[in-house]
């Protein structure tokens, strides 16, 4: 069998449809409290499937009410998983730091299950969310008068139309009153200034495969599950859009689409979009580098934007 799109070391497909994924060094959940959190697997749906991974921090009174914290890896909607240690170490830091429950999502992949599949799981581990509250004790602090929605690349681009479908539906059983959107990934028929760099050409070949790998089939780039210009809602809708807050990093050449993706809010009418850059860093380097001193920033900054509401982090570029 011939291989016919292949991210080395991480995704080979084959002739026949076949998958083959390389997973990168995991962590095991951890139930006991170490570094001031715990952890968990749980499944939220076996016949998709859909599993998630709870993180819980240590607290100095159990009766405070958490704010929740439901994130999407990254991947190019083909690749990744809650298990990956890079994700592991930064949303358990994550939810200690911002003293909030963390809820880390697996979704479907592509190319075996295209979008918009993973749109709609992701939404399903919403309803998941208010229904387990009452029977699973690791989320009886759980305040879903306070839900936030986040994710890096593919994620990011998740936790758009998630809220999109949120937004539309109107759910009297969460609100989500925040986005955090770390270096999203959509894309466009039109390329951006930096994507037609000479030296940005691997990655745009890249970021092409995964696109063709994760549309329906025979879509363009300008399917609205990439392109957010296509995004459909009222103006009510956007004007009730929750805060937004977009961190985009310096080096990674998807730059340009998260600052586009900043301004297109801010053009619908969303009342709080942010937009915060990490200087010097690349895509997903909190991923990468889950201990760094960047990485602790980033953590810092979306703690921020969670704990006060009135008190937002500043932008480095304004809008």
């Amino acid at each position: 069998m011939a291989i016919v799109a292949e991210a080395p070391g991480f995704l080979q497909v084959f002739s026949d449809g076949s998958v083959k994924r390389f997973a990168p060094e995991i962590s095991a959940a951890l139930p006991e409290l170490s570094n001031g959190y715990r952890s968990k697997d749980v499944i939220i749906d076996p016949s998709r499937p859909i599993s998630a991974r709870i993180f819980l921090p240590e607290t100095k009174n159990s009766n405070t009410r958490l704010p929740v914290l439901v994130y999407f890896h990254g991947g190019g909607f083909c690749i990744g998983s809650t298990t990956w240690f890079g994700y592991h170490h930064f949303l358990g830091d994550l939810c200690f730091t911002s003293q909030s429950i963390v809820v880390s999502v697996d979704y479907r992949l592509a190319p075996e299950n295209r979008l918009p599949i993973a749109y709609d799981d992701c939404y399903f581990a919403l309803d998941w969310l208010s229904t387990h509250i009452y029977t699973d004790p690791w989320l009886e602090q759980a305040d879903l008068s306070r839900v936030f929605l986040s994710g890096d690349s593919a994620g990011g681009n998740i936790s758009h139309h998630v809220a999109l479908q949120v937004m539309r539906n109107r759910p009297n059983y969460v609100t989500v009153v925040g986005l955090l959107i770390i270096h999203p990934y959509f894309g466009s028929e039109r390329r951006t200034e930096r994507e037609m760099a000479v030296e940005a050409a691997g990655d745009v070949e890249m970021n092409d495969m995964f696109w063709r790998l994760s549309l329906p089939e025979g879509s363009s780039r300008d399917h609205f599950a990439c392109n957010f210009e296509m995004a459909e809602l009222s103006k009510i809708g956007w004007q009730q859009f929750p805060a937004v807050t977009v961190f985009v990093a310096g080096l990674d050449f998807l730059k340009e689409r998260g600052v586009m993706y900043a301004e297109f809010l801010k053009r619908k009418g969303v009342r709080e979009v942010k937009l915060v850059e990490a200087e010097g860093e690349s895509h997903v380097y909190h991923v990468f580098r889950p201990e760094s001193e960047a990485t602790r920033l980033l953590q810092q900054q979306m703690s921020e934007f969670m704990i006060d509401p009135k008190r937002r982090i500043s932008s480095k570029i304004g809008l």
